[in-house]
Protein backbone atom coordinates (compact mmCIF):
# COMPACT_ATOMS: atom_id res chain seq x y z
CA UNK A 1 0.00 0.00 0.00
CA UNK A 2 1.32 3.92 -0.81
CA UNK A 3 -0.37 6.10 0.47
CA UNK A 4 -0.07 10.06 0.08
CA UNK A 5 -1.98 12.48 2.54
CA UNK A 6 -1.80 15.91 1.41
CA UNK A 7 1.73 15.61 0.39
CA UNK A 8 3.40 18.88 -0.58
CA UNK A 9 7.05 19.03 -2.13
CA UNK A 10 8.77 22.50 -3.05
CA UNK A 11 12.21 22.00 -4.11
CA UNK A 12 15.00 24.19 -2.24
CA UNK A 13 15.33 27.11 -5.28
CA UNK A 14 11.56 27.69 -4.49
CA UNK A 15 9.45 25.68 -6.78
CA UNK A 16 6.18 23.97 -6.37
CA UNK A 17 6.26 20.32 -7.37
CA UNK A 18 3.19 18.80 -6.02
CA UNK A 19 0.26 20.43 -4.10
CA UNK A 20 -2.14 18.62 -1.46
CA UNK A 21 -1.84 15.18 -2.91
CA UNK A 22 -4.01 12.63 -1.23
CA UNK A 23 -4.76 9.27 -2.65
CA UNK A 24 -4.14 5.56 -1.94
CA UNK A 25 -2.31 2.63 -4.49
CA UNK A 26 -2.86 -0.59 -3.77
CA UNK A 27 -0.63 -3.79 -3.63
CA UNK A 28 -0.85 -5.11 -7.63
CA UNK A 29 -2.33 -1.90 -9.40
CA UNK A 30 -0.38 -0.87 -12.93
CA UNK A 31 -0.93 2.78 -12.43
CA UNK A 32 0.16 5.03 -15.48
CA UNK A 33 0.98 9.18 -14.17
CA UNK A 34 0.58 11.49 -17.22
CA UNK A 35 0.74 15.39 -18.05
CA UNK A 36 2.96 17.90 -19.10
CA UNK A 37 6.78 17.90 -18.58
CA UNK A 38 7.11 19.62 -15.29
CA UNK A 39 3.87 18.75 -14.09
CA UNK A 40 4.98 17.15 -11.24
CA UNK A 41 5.16 13.55 -12.24
CA UNK A 42 9.05 12.74 -11.67
CA UNK A 43 8.82 14.42 -8.32
CA UNK A 44 5.53 12.00 -7.44
CA UNK A 45 7.75 9.02 -8.77
CA UNK A 46 11.29 10.24 -6.90
CA UNK A 47 9.21 10.84 -3.30
CA UNK A 48 8.00 7.31 -2.79
CA UNK A 49 11.77 5.78 -2.27
CA UNK A 50 12.77 8.57 -0.89
CA UNK A 51 14.95 9.86 -3.87
CA UNK A 52 14.13 13.30 -2.85
CA UNK A 53 12.33 14.15 0.35
CA UNK A 54 8.58 15.12 1.08
CA UNK A 55 8.14 18.99 2.26
CA UNK A 56 4.73 18.84 3.73
CA UNK A 57 2.10 16.40 4.60
CA UNK A 58 2.38 12.35 5.18
CA UNK A 59 3.74 9.58 3.07
CA UNK A 60 3.50 6.10 3.57
CA UNK A 61 5.32 3.12 1.84
CA UNK A 62 4.48 -0.40 3.17
CA UNK A 63 3.53 0.73 6.47
CA UNK A 64 6.39 2.82 7.00
CA UNK A 65 6.13 6.34 7.18
CA UNK A 66 8.59 8.08 4.49
CA UNK A 67 10.27 11.05 6.54
CA UNK A 68 13.30 12.57 7.66
CA UNK A 69 13.51 9.81 10.18
CA UNK A 70 14.05 7.16 7.60
CA UNK A 71 18.04 7.00 6.97
CA UNK A 72 20.82 4.68 6.55
CA UNK A 73 20.88 1.15 7.23
CA UNK A 74 16.70 1.07 7.40
CA UNK A 75 16.45 3.24 4.48
CA UNK A 76 18.82 0.63 2.29
CA UNK A 77 16.24 -1.90 3.81
CA UNK A 78 13.62 -0.14 2.98
CA UNK A 79 14.65 0.64 -0.87
CA UNK A 80 15.29 -3.18 -1.38
CA UNK A 81 11.43 -3.83 -1.79
CA UNK A 82 11.01 -1.08 -4.09
CA UNK A 83 12.59 -1.48 -7.97
CA UNK A 84 13.66 2.09 -9.95
CA UNK A 85 13.63 1.68 -13.81
CA UNK A 86 15.14 4.79 -15.57
CA UNK A 87 14.97 5.34 -19.23
CA UNK A 88 18.91 5.80 -19.99
CA UNK A 89 18.37 1.55 -18.39
CA UNK A 90 21.72 2.45 -16.25
CA UNK A 91 23.50 -0.53 -17.24
CA UNK A 92 27.01 -1.33 -17.22
CA UNK A 93 27.72 -1.50 -20.99
CA UNK A 94 31.50 -3.41 -20.36
CA UNK A 95 29.76 -6.39 -18.43
CA UNK A 96 27.46 -9.34 -18.81
CA UNK A 97 24.25 -9.08 -19.14
CA UNK A 98 23.73 -11.86 -16.12
CA UNK A 99 26.42 -9.72 -14.13
CA UNK A 100 24.33 -6.47 -14.72
CA UNK A 101 20.90 -8.53 -13.46
CA UNK A 102 23.27 -10.17 -10.38
CA UNK A 103 23.61 -6.81 -9.29
CA UNK A 104 20.53 -6.46 -7.52
CA UNK A 105 21.36 -8.95 -5.29
CA UNK A 106 24.34 -6.96 -3.67
CA UNK A 107 22.36 -6.46 -0.41
CA UNK A 108 21.82 -10.08 0.01
CA UNK A 109 25.86 -10.80 0.15
CA UNK A 110 28.27 -10.88 2.72
CA UNK A 111 31.01 -7.99 2.55
CA UNK A 112 33.65 -10.45 1.11
CA UNK A 113 31.56 -11.67 -1.32
CA UNK A 114 30.14 -8.40 -2.98
CA UNK A 115 33.78 -7.35 -3.26
CA UNK A 116 35.01 -10.13 -5.60
CA UNK A 117 31.55 -10.64 -7.08
CA UNK A 118 31.39 -14.22 -6.07
CA UNK A 119 27.81 -14.90 -6.33
CA UNK A 120 25.94 -18.23 -4.82
CA UNK A 121 24.44 -20.76 -7.21
CA UNK A 122 20.56 -19.28 -5.86
CA UNK A 123 21.21 -16.13 -7.06
CA UNK A 124 22.54 -17.12 -10.37
CA UNK A 125 19.09 -19.16 -10.79
CA UNK A 126 17.71 -15.90 -9.60
CA UNK A 127 18.80 -13.92 -12.44
CA UNK A 128 18.37 -16.03 -14.89
CA UNK A 129 14.79 -16.73 -14.17
CA UNK A 130 14.54 -13.40 -14.07
CA UNK A 131 15.98 -13.06 -17.50
CA UNK A 132 13.65 -15.34 -18.84
CA UNK A 133 10.43 -13.77 -17.07
CA UNK A 134 10.96 -10.53 -20.39
CA UNK A 135 12.20 -13.26 -22.65
CA UNK A 136 16.04 -12.36 -22.94
CA UNK A 137 17.60 -15.18 -21.58
CA UNK A 138 19.36 -16.25 -24.98
CA UNK A 139 21.11 -12.57 -23.78
CA UNK A 140 22.37 -13.29 -20.14
CA UNK A 141 26.91 -13.69 -21.65
CA UNK A 142 26.32 -10.87 -23.83
CA UNK A 143 27.71 -7.55 -23.37
CA UNK A 144 25.07 -5.64 -21.93
CA UNK A 145 26.36 -2.23 -24.44
CA UNK A 146 26.00 -4.76 -27.78
CA UNK A 147 22.03 -4.97 -27.03
CA UNK A 148 19.27 -2.54 -28.51
CA UNK A 149 17.99 -0.17 -26.60
CA UNK A 150 14.90 -2.41 -25.45
CA UNK A 151 16.51 -4.89 -24.98
CA UNK A 152 18.61 -3.05 -22.47
CA UNK A 153 15.92 -1.77 -20.54
CA UNK A 154 14.21 -5.48 -20.21
CA UNK A 155 17.66 -6.36 -18.31
CA UNK A 156 17.05 -3.30 -16.45
CA UNK A 157 13.63 -4.90 -15.57
CA UNK A 158 15.14 -7.81 -15.17
CA UNK A 159 17.45 -6.51 -12.62
CA UNK A 160 14.57 -5.47 -10.72
CA UNK A 161 12.36 -8.07 -10.57
CA UNK A 162 15.60 -9.99 -9.42
CA UNK A 163 15.67 -7.75 -6.25
CA UNK A 164 12.66 -9.27 -5.46
CA UNK A 165 10.28 -5.68 -4.99
CA UNK A 166 6.91 -4.77 -3.94
CA UNK A 167 6.96 -2.08 -5.95
CA UNK A 168 7.99 -1.12 -9.21
CA UNK A 169 9.21 2.86 -10.11
CA UNK A 170 9.40 3.57 -14.01
CA UNK A 171 10.25 6.91 -14.50
CA UNK A 172 9.61 7.57 -18.57
CA UNK A 173 10.76 3.76 -19.33
CA UNK A 174 10.09 4.21 -22.96
CA UNK A 175 10.75 7.85 -24.00
CA UNK A 176 13.81 6.38 -25.48
CA UNK A 177 12.61 3.61 -27.60
CA UNK A 178 10.22 3.48 -30.96
CA UNK A 179 6.86 2.40 -30.61
CA UNK A 180 7.41 -0.78 -31.49
CA UNK A 181 9.58 -2.04 -29.05
CA UNK A 182 7.85 0.77 -26.43
CA UNK A 183 5.19 -1.76 -26.96
CA UNK A 184 7.04 -5.23 -26.45
CA UNK A 185 8.60 -3.54 -23.19
CA UNK A 186 5.38 -1.90 -21.67
CA UNK A 187 3.78 -5.76 -22.09
CA UNK A 188 6.60 -6.86 -19.83
CA UNK A 189 5.76 -4.82 -17.10
CA UNK A 190 2.35 -5.79 -17.95
CA UNK A 191 2.89 -9.60 -17.43
CA UNK A 192 5.19 -8.84 -14.35
CA UNK A 193 2.37 -6.62 -12.82
CA UNK A 194 -0.07 -9.59 -13.52
CA UNK A 195 2.12 -12.70 -12.55
CA UNK A 196 4.04 -11.04 -9.63
CA UNK A 197 1.51 -8.97 -8.26
CA UNK A 198 3.87 -6.69 -8.38
CA UNK A 199 2.74 -3.17 -8.23
CA UNK A 200 3.93 -0.79 -11.11
CA UNK A 201 4.00 3.03 -11.10
CA UNK A 202 5.14 4.58 -14.30
CA UNK A 203 5.45 7.80 -15.99
CA UNK A 204 3.96 8.20 -18.96
CA UNK A 205 4.88 10.79 -22.39
CA UNK A 206 2.46 8.98 -24.66
CA UNK A 207 -0.87 8.64 -23.43
CA UNK A 208 -1.76 5.58 -25.79
CA UNK A 209 0.63 3.25 -23.77
CA UNK A 210 -0.77 4.54 -20.72
CA UNK A 211 -4.39 3.76 -21.85
CA UNK A 212 -3.54 0.89 -23.28
CA UNK A 213 -1.09 -1.22 -20.48
CA UNK A 214 -2.21 0.72 -17.16
CA UNK A 215 -5.19 -0.28 -15.13
CA UNK A 216 -5.49 3.35 -13.53
CA UNK A 217 -4.15 6.84 -14.81
CA UNK A 218 -3.39 9.58 -12.44
CA UNK A 219 -3.13 13.07 -14.28
CA UNK A 220 -1.43 15.77 -13.05
CA UNK A 221 -1.15 19.15 -13.53
CA UNK A 222 0.97 22.09 -11.87
CA UNK A 223 1.34 19.29 -9.40
CA UNK A 224 -2.10 18.69 -8.29
CA UNK A 225 -4.03 15.45 -9.08
CA UNK A 226 -6.97 16.27 -11.63
CA UNK A 227 -7.72 13.12 -12.64
CA UNK A 228 -7.66 9.72 -10.77
CA UNK A 229 -9.48 6.55 -12.20
CA UNK A 230 -9.50 3.84 -14.56
CA UNK A 231 -8.54 4.10 -17.84
CA UNK A 232 -11.18 2.87 -19.69
CA UNK A 233 -12.92 6.24 -18.51
CA UNK A 234 -10.21 8.74 -19.95
CA UNK A 235 -12.12 11.21 -22.75
CA UNK A 236 -10.78 13.52 -24.99
CA UNK A 237 -12.33 15.98 -22.60
CA UNK A 238 -10.58 14.63 -19.32
CA UNK A 239 -7.20 14.73 -21.57
CA UNK A 240 -7.79 18.06 -22.02
CA UNK A 241 -8.25 19.10 -17.98
CA UNK A 242 -4.70 17.36 -17.40
CA UNK A 243 -2.72 18.88 -20.24
CA UNK A 244 -4.75 22.55 -20.16
CA UNK A 245 -5.00 22.51 -23.71
CA UNK A 246 -6.44 20.11 -27.45
CA UNK A 247 -4.69 17.10 -27.17
CA UNK A 248 -2.41 16.52 -30.10
CA UNK A 249 -1.33 13.77 -32.77
CA UNK A 250 2.22 13.50 -30.99
CA UNK A 251 0.49 13.80 -27.18
CA UNK A 252 -1.96 10.51 -28.16
CA UNK A 253 0.06 8.73 -30.42
CA UNK A 254 -2.76 6.66 -31.45
CA UNK A 255 -5.74 8.00 -33.17
CA UNK A 256 -8.14 4.55 -31.74
CA UNK A 257 -7.90 6.74 -28.19
CA UNK A 258 -9.67 9.55 -29.48
CA UNK A 259 -13.00 9.64 -27.78
CA UNK A 260 -15.99 11.53 -27.57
Amino acid sequence: MIKFEHVGKIYPDGTVALVDVTLEIAQGEFVAVIGLSGAGKSTMIKLINKMIPVTSGKLIVNDIEVDESLKGKSLRTFRRKIGMIFQSFNLIGRTTVIKNVLAARVAEMDPISSLFGIYKKEDKIVALEALEQVGILEKAYNRADKLSGGQQQRVALSRTIAQNPSIILADEPVASLDPITAKQVMADFEKINKELNITVIANMHHVDMALQYARRVIGIRDGRIVFDGPSSSITNNLLKGIYGRDITEEDIMAKKWHKN
